[in-house]
């Protein structure tokens, strides 16, 4: 890129020129609304460019890349990225249009070009002028030419211990020994000040830097006409003037010393006026260096036009006391050229950050409508009461009108006054999501500007900023504005942009630092701020700790730089270092964060007797940073905070030490937790301590799981699994093949059992099975959906018994084949469709991660657990009205039959009468399965759970097989017919059939091994008769089976369940 030489202009016009440019550049206060800054020159009415996620809004004011940058991030928006190749096409195209032909800004991707700036390290040789004597000195040794005016820039670290005016460069001819120099000393306050001679002639002692011991960057300019001259500290103007030495040019061949002030050519140095201190990268040059080309310089960026020397040892004689070594120089951003698109013909070129271009904000676009939406409402009564009261718009209603300038030291001082103030009265006006956006969008306004400390005077004033920009953040922090917080979140990315922002806050309180304050700390109640210097020169200087003092707590939360990190910096040969130390109450900002989506959930599963449940921010967070010379160093640190959390009795608490990581971008958020590097020390159920290999903002997670079992319940809980299902799963069989095998009448009662039996059974050897096949994916995957579609189809059977039993309670108009179709459609349709449509629409996380079975960490579980509830609520139902029909039959029998019984024989048959229905359908029904709701609450509930349903299939095999009357009598005219069959003498075959009810067979005088069966069977008179003659013995007997509980009239449950007897 072409450097083109500036223009020196002389005469009146000049004077004219500098004084109004004193004026101009001390006015700033208060921000301005846009709307009576007119010069701007946006227009009132901006160009608006939609796309279908995206709004892009066309600024016309023409700005440098830094402050176009600010003017977007400032309304929450950013410059259109370099990367978006169609998207800048159509931009390029659009603004043509409209007859826009300026290039405009974009956003580059390199990290140099982003807040806070990126410093680029260099390797320079370094001279070091170990206290004041008269005998260090190095000389340049190049030739110097007659120079009409001159530039001369280097880096230098001043030793506070020099308090005598020190000479850093000296420049003498033979025919004038004061031809040029450069001297400064410090004065009480701790700023450096400098003045420049030429030609014997003295500028004033002004401050240009603060001496912090760190590297600062300056340079001094002249020009001969009209004696113009400057002073540059890290890239500003720190004084200028005219009229110094304007008849004279500097002579030539020369003699250049560094360190020494010259009283004869090259020599007569006197120790009360050498440089005590570190320099490097001195340059000089014989022209004028423009405030763009010292930024350049300051960046390590090369100007060569005109340069006359450029550091390099090779032409450096060094006396030899001067200490010479190696730094890493951090060099500031930003870089020369930044990128700008052409909208002339749609490329990409590199153009100077600081010449002004119009620019693009870019909004996504339910932001930007968001903002609108905002900023059409009223004013927000706290941001009119800070107007107000400033007598002036501190805060913009409207957040398109943020002013971009930035703000200096005193103005963002005031402002921060007034809001304090506002806040703090006794009755303050209500703090909306408007006026929390308003005070939020203030703090980063002051947080990016360029605090720095340019007069002695400022001290004070950067003190009293601090102290209210720290208790505006933690004000805004409080937990009653959590509402407010959640409505402007979409906006910002949550609260803790507020931590950001108060981050870079405190890294200018370095400034404030001095030999007789070597800390500075504010603190109030939700909020502290440390910053402090810690020197490295002593060896085993021992830890770097930060403790929060003012907590009632016995153990108090605190960070630490270890002692062997300490070490290991002084090893490196760093001197000092400067420590920043930050905390946030529990309460305020955690609350805040309290179930947003940027909390870190570790991939936790629910196994080893305890389910994942959530993951909390229970403790304060804390901070430590270091920084050398501008460089932000990386250590590893220890903390302890306190923790808190409202785990229930049957939940397990796992600490995690976590860091907040603002790269990180969730669900439109602004960072998130990550535990990379950090691990636990120790914990303690009130505190935890904790290791993490670098600096930033750390805290405490408190993982919580529900316990469910140890590893001793859990197998237990196994074996009771697996022996149960085994037994039950041969019960079933058993009693499935003697539904098969002993001729049991058909009916709809037998069917339903069946396909109940069936299923139950299929279930049940799945589940003995899945302990096996998990260690094949595919096996594991077709094994978990049989399961889910037998034990769906078991509840569906289970639900058809209930509804069974009702149609034989209530009257239904339905016939049997009509309801028979309908218990096969919700027996095996209902179960096929639900496994189906679960796996067509979660197929990818169907199956848990360490078993055989559905995903319980997502909503899948509720493709079983739904359904199983539905029949369980219909079951019970069902049931219910069974007892009360029950119960109320054998409440009447008993008044007919026994009227002159007992009470506590009535009570008996009634209490009988009640249990009896419930023990025989509870298998069938499912009812068991209640238990599993309880199963959380304590292993005993486990245990009974597991017991009733791993042992479902020998319930239902001893109640409706063994004690069942139909299958008795059915094994029992097998048996008569076997018998019947081996007398090959008798003169008539038997009819065993002949009927279902009789539980003897007519064997007349073929049997002669039972004389007792040779008398004719009794009639049905004779039997009438025979239950008549009994009848004073009936009552007294509890029923034997559910089926004699009924009347004659009723047969709801004989047809329903088997009949079971010896029950």
């Amino acid at each position: 890129m072409q450097v083109h030489q500036p223009i020196m202009v002389c005469g009146p016009w000049v004077r004219i020129f500098l004084l109004l440019g004193f004026l101009t550049g001390n006015t700033l206060a208060f921000t301005i609304p846009v709307e009576n800054q007119t010069a701007k020159g946006s227009g009132p009415d901006p160009l608006i460019i939609e796309r279908l996620g995206d709004v892009y809004e066309y600024v016309s004011l023409a700005l440098d890349w830094w402050h176009a940058d600010g003017y977007c991030r400032q309304r929450f928006a950013q410059l259109p990225s370099e990367t978006w190749d169609g998207e800048l096409a159509y931009l390029g195209k659009k603004l043509h249009s409209h007859q826009i032909q300026d290039a405009i800004w974009l956003k580059d991707e390199e990290a140099y070009l982003q807040k806070p700036r990126h410093r680029r390290i260099h390797l320079m040789p370094i001279l070091m002028f170990q206290n004041k004597t008269d005998t260090k000195f190095v000389k340049v040794l190049a030739t110097f030419p007659a120079m009409l005016a001159v530039s001369a820039c280097a880096h230098i670290q001043w030793d506070r211990q020099a308090i005598e005016i020190s000479t850093i460069f000296s420049y003498a001819v033979p025919a004038f020994i004061n031809e040029f120099q450069l001297r400064g000393f410090m004065d009480e306050d701790g700023f450096v000040r400098f003045a420049v001679i030429f030609h014997g002639h003295h500028s004033p002692y002004l401050p240009v830097f603060h001496a912090d011991r760190g590297w600062h960057h300056f340079c001094v300019t002249w020009q001969q006409c009209n004696g113009t001259w400057a002073i540059y500290a890290d890239g500003k103007e720190k004084a200028s003037s005219v009229g110094l030495s304007a008849s004279h040019a500097i002579s030539g061949h020369g003699t250049f010393i560094i360190g020494q002030d010259q009283d004869a050519l090259g020599g007569a140095f006197k120790e009360k006026e050498s440089f005590s201190g570190n320099l490097t990268g001195l340059q000089i040059w014989q022209r004028v260096l423009s405030r763009e080309q010292v930024e350049k310089v300051r960046s390590c960026v090369p100007i060569t036009e005109g340069l006359v020397f450029g550091w390099s040892r090779d032409i450096l004689e060094v006396e030899a006391t001067v200490k010479q070594a190696m730094v890493q120089l951090t060099c500031p951003g930003p870089m020369e050229e930044c990128q700008a698109l052409e909208v002339t013909h749609g490329s990409i070129s590199s153009i100077s950050c600081l010449q002004p271009q119009p620019f693009i904000c870019h909004y996504q676009k339910d932001l930007y409508f968001r903002l609108k939406e905002m900023q059409s409402q009223s004013v927000p009564p706290l941001i009119a009461q800070v107007n107000m009261r400033a007598n002036a718009t501190v805060i913009p209603a409207n957040i398109f009108q943020a002013d971009t300038q930035g703000l200096n030291i005193s103005a963002a001082a005031s402002i921060l006054k007034v809001v304090d103030s506002v806040l703090s009265d006794a009755e303050p006006p209500p703090l909306d999501a408007g006026g929390l956006l308003g005070v939020f969008q203030l703090l980063k306004e002051v947080s990016i500007s360029s605090v720095e400390v340019e007069e002695p005077e400022q001290l004070e004033t950067l003190e009293q900023l601090g102290r209210h920009y720290v208790k505006v953040a933690g004000m805004i922090l409080e937990e009653q504005n959590s509402k407010e917080w959640s409505e402007i979140k979409p906006i910002i990315g949550g609260p803790m942009t507020v931590v950001e922002n108060v981050d870079k806050m405190a890294s200018t309180f370095h400034q404030l630092l001095s030999a007789d304050k070597p800390k500075v700390t504010f603190q109030n109640k939700n909020i502290g701020v440390e910053v402090r210097r810690m020197e490295l020169g002593t060896p085993a200087l021992g830890r770097a700790a930060y403790v929060m003092l003012n907590q009632l707590q016995e153990k108090p939360d605190w960070i630490e730089v270890p002692a062997e990190e300490v070490e290991r910096l002084r090893v490196r040969g760093l001197n000092q270092v400067t420590l920043t130390n930050t905390w946030y109450r529990y309460g305020s900002l955690q609350r805040l964060l309290a179930g947003g989506s940027a909390v870190f959930e570790d991939a936790a599963v629910s196994d080893g007797g305890r389910r994942y449940l959530s993951t909390q921010v229970s403790s304060s967070i804390i901070s430590s940073s270091l920084v050398s010379d501008y460089e932000e160093l990386s250590t590893s640190v220890r903390y302890s905070l306190r923790h808190q959390t409202q785990a229930l009795p049957d939940q397990l608490v796992v600490p995690i030490c976590a860091f907040w990581d603002f790269s990180r971008s969730l669900e439109g958020g602004h960072g998130g937790w990550s535990t990379a590097g950090c691990s636990v020390i120790n914990s303690h159920p009130e505190f935890t301590a904790c290791f993490c290999n670098h600096t930033t903002n750390f805290a405490v997670l408190l993982q919580v799981y529900e316990v469910q079992r140890n590893a001793e319940e859990e197998s237990i809980l196994k074996t009771l699994t697996f022996v149960g299902c085994g037994v039950s799963f041969c019960a079933l069989i058993v009693t499935f093949v003697l539904f098969l095998a002993v001729g049991v009448p058909k009916s709809e009662r037998t069917t339903v059992h069946k396909n109940l039996i069936f299923a139950l059974a299929a279930a049940e050897a799945l589940l003995m099975f899945s302990e096996l096949a998990k260690t094949n994916q595919g096996v594991c995957f077709a094994v978990t959906a049989f399961l889910h579609l037998f034990f769906m189809a078991a509840f569906a059977w289970m639900l058809v018994e209930g509804l069974l039993l009702w149609s034989k309670v209530v009257a239904v108009n339905m016939s049997e084949d009509r309801r028979m179709k309908f218990y096969y459609i919700t027996g095996w349709g209902l179960p096929i469709v639900i496994v189906g449509v679960t796996l067509a629409t979660s197929f990818n996380k169907y199956v848990a991660d360490n078993h055989c079975w559905l995903n319980v960490q997502t909503d899948i579980i509720w493709a079983f657990v739904g359904p199983v509830l539905f029949v369980l609520t219909v079951n019970t139902f069902v049931l219910f009205r069974v007892v009360v029909v029950t119960v109320s039959s054998a409440r009447r029998r008993s008044r007919m039959l026994t009227p002159n019984s007992s009470l506590e024989k009535q009570i008996g048959i009634q209490i009988w009468a009640t249990a009896k229905p419930v023990l025989v359908l509870l298998p069938v029904l499912g009812l068991t399965w209640v238990c599993g709701v309880l199963v959380h609450l304590s292993i005993t509930w486990a245990y009974i759970f597991i017991v009733l349903n791993s042992l479902q299939g020998l319930y239902i095999f001893l109640v409706y097989a063994i004690y069942n009357s139909e299958v008795r009598n059915a094994i029992q005219r097998m048996k008569e017919k076997k018998k019947a069959l081996s007398f090959t003498n008798c003169s008539h075959p038997i009819n065993y059939l002949s009927s279902p009810r009789n539980t003897s067979w007519e064997m007349g005088k073929c049997n002669p091994s039972t004389p007792e069966n040779s008398a004719p069977p009794a009639t049905a008179k004779d039997a009438t008769g025979k239950n008549v003659g009994h009848k004073g013995n009936f009552g007294a007997k509890i029923p034997m089976g559910l089926s004699a509980i009924m009347s004659p009239d009723r047969p709801a449950v004989q047809l329903t369940a088997f009949k079971s007897s010896g029950l």
